[in-house]
């Protein structure tokens, strides 16, 4: 066991104490079979996320294994609604359609994983008596001010979120008050040996720690330590630092704008800045975390919205909105991400579920899953359960779903039903879509991400080294990260190094060789399928053994536990000026039209990766509803 962390499937969701507490062998020892808990989905480790049962009968629907027809199948139960997707797009279609169409309203919530939030999971690790909450997938609220509409600040309100007390909650301090800055660590298969470069002085996108707060050193300091060519790092500095590329050749803005729209970040800097592939392979991992590809998929443009390096000297239109959305701090945080959000929301449609009033008592109130689909209920939130045929007819709509607890298909019937899951998934489960409408769907392929969470003994590696957070030029982990410092409703995260601490791992499948975006995407979904635990895990102790090893790091002595949230289908797509064009995005917005009784929720449905945008759909899709009999 202290070699390596199992799946702990055996465990059957019996939450692992670690340290000061009980092994598992010994946690199997003092069990029966009537004594073990009921799978508590936050608390269980191995691979979640779009964990192994949740995709199956969507995967043999979609490669056509799978049966649609749900004739000559009783109607086993009647609803208002039938909502696919409890994700926060689906639950707030949930909290909208309640107060549009009453109080009363039979709602049934579906969902094909274990648990609700769709990526905005909730992950738990206890330490002896001490509990931990990390974020395995939508982790803040992005820029409010700059990103929220009326209906998004609308139901924060209900739910009695108010976003400006994160400033309070969030400790920007607590990390430049320890003297730790960013690093850029460089592998020693890509650039020949290990180093972590620290003192980043340069902006990152969505920054939660204050410009004058980095700890960073001068640029050509920290430039100079690099493991490249001494060509290579005089091309960096300018490229940070000069104004020599102009694109002046263009004769207008809008020219400019257009070019960098059509050309990839990589092209940009080997082409206009005559950047050499040594300094180009800086870049090689910088964009995936945000963007969720490599440089080579991303316009130029969308780059110079967002403080990377090589525009200084390049006039452009202002984009006000892309201003606007770097100037807020990256704080808007629950402990647990965006789950809190999803955790309001279910609290709202189903009191008994999670006890508590405010934003604050939510992060330690536990969920009890038995009161989400309990009889009785006239809100339903029924997990394991995936959509595989909807159709209207007759004044209302049938709808089939496969559940994991029997491997059955069951058919309910509803007066409306809202689709939100991924837009693919729709264009395969809505029966009489047009066939232009159901390509146009299917447009919106979705990025695989990783975060992987490993809880450790203790921070003090980080210290000694001087970081809070590591960029991976060209390692497996393009981020690894010391957990976000909130204390909030009786939760605090760790503040001292020789506390636990939860560290965040973000890995991005990258397949060379494939120009075009959504067959790299698809290809990139396809390898991490077929990448086991196993993998993941040797993944994290490496790259965690490279960069911390100098600070004293071992990671047979040190990690206690992981958990690897796998987003087979995480960010949606959005859209990508490299291959899109405005086709396209009449394509895309016509993607989402109601079918009769049934509309579009989901992220997707905007073509955005943000929960906001979730917000949004989830209200459009509802307000589209019709109201007839």
């Amino acid at each position: 066991m202290r070699d390596r962390i199992t799946r702990r499937d055996f465990l059957d969701g019996l939450a692992l104490t670690v340290a000061a507490g009980l092994a598992p062998c010994d946690l199997l020892g003092k069990a029966t079979s009537t004594s073990i808990p009921a799978p508590y989905p936050p608390s269980l480790q191995g691979l979640r996320g779009q964990h192994t049962g949740a995709f199956e009968a969507a995967h043999a629907l979609v490669f056509g294994h799978g049966s649609r027809s749900i004739a000559g199948l009783p109607v086993e139960t009647e609803h208002d609604c039938v909502i696919v997707g409890a994700g926060i797009s689906g639950l707030a279609a949930a909290w909208f359609y309640r107060q549009r169409f009453g109080a009363g309203s039979r709602i049934l919530v579906l969902d094909a994983c274990d648990d609700f939030g769709g990526h905005a999971r909730r992950n738990e690790f206890e330490v002896g008596e001490r509990l931990l909450i990390g974020y395995g997938g939508s982790e803040s609220l992005q820029s409010p001010k700059a990103n929220f509409s009326t209906v998004v600040n609308g139901l924060l309100r209900e739910l009695r979120v108010e976003t400006e007390l994160f400033r309070r909650y969030f400790d920007q301090s607590l990390y430049p008050g320890l003297g730790l800055s960013r690093g850029s660590f460089f592998d020693r298969d890509r650039f020949g040996v290990d180093r972590l470069v620290t003192g980043d002085p340069t902006d990152w996108v969505a920054d939660d720690i204050p410009p004058d707060r980095r700890n960073g050193r001068a640029l050509a300091a920290f430039i100079a330590d690099f493991p490249v060519s001494p060509r290579a790092k005089e091309q960096l500095l300018q490229l940070y630092e000069s104004r020599r590329v102009t694109l002046d050749g263009f004769s207008t803005d809008e020219a400019r704008w257009a070019y960098l729209e059509r050309t990839s970040y990589a092209q940009f800097l080997r082409t206009d800045w005559g950047l050499a592939e040594d300094a180009i392979a800086y870049f090689g991992g910088r964009t995936l975390d945000f963007f969720a590809a490599p440089p080579s998929q991303i316009p130029a443009l969308d780059c110079a919205l967002f403080a990377y390096p090589g525009f200084r000297g390049i006039r452009l239109p202002a984009s006000e909105s892309a201003a606007a959305e770097m100037a807020e701090p990256y704080i808007y945080h629950f402990p647990d991400g965006n789950a809190s959000i999803a955790r309001l929301l279910v609290r709202s449609l189903l009191p008994d579920a999670i006890p508590g009033r405010s934003m604050e008592d939510v992060v330690l109130a536990r969920t009890d899953y038995a009161a989400l689909d309990r009889p009785g209920n006239r809100i339903h939130i029924r997990l394991g359960s995936t959509a595989v045929r909807v159709a209207e007819s007759g004044g209302h709509v049938d709808l089939g779903y496969v559940s994991r607890a029997d491997g059955r298909t069951h058919r309910v019937r509803a007066r409306h039903a809202v689709m939100a899951c991924f837009a693919g998934m729709t264009s395969h489960v809505v029966a009489g879509l047009p066939p232009e409408q159901a390509a146009a769907l299917r447009l919106n392929v979705k990025a695989p991400l990783v975060y992987t969470k490993v809880l450790v003994r203790d921070w003090h590696p980080w210290v000694r080294l001087g970081v809070h957070e590591i960029y991976g030029v060209s390692s497996h982990h393009s981020r690894v990260k010391l957990d976000y410092p909130v204390a909030m409703g009786g939760y605090a995260s760790p503040r001292r190094p020789d506390e636990p601490m939860v560290l965040h791992l973000v890995h991005v499948p990258v397949v060379p060789g494939i120009d075009d975006p959504r067959s790299a995407l698809r290809a990139a979904r396809a390898l991490m399928l077929e990448t086991p635990f196993e993998a993941y895990e040797a993944a994290a102790r490496r790259d965690l053994a490279r960069m911390l090893g100098p600070g004293g790091f071992d990671d047979r002595r040190d990690i206690l536990a992981i958990t690897v949230n796998r987003w087979s289908h995480g960010y949606s797509w959005g859209y990508n000026s490299l291959v899109d064009d405005a086709a396209t995005a009449a394509a895309m917005r016509a993607a989402v039209r109601p079918v009769g009784r049934v509309t579009v929720a989901n992220s997707d449905a905007e073509w955005s990766a943000y929960a906001h945008a979730a917000v949004d759909a989830a209200q459009r899709a509802v307000r589209e509803l019709p109201t007839g009999t």
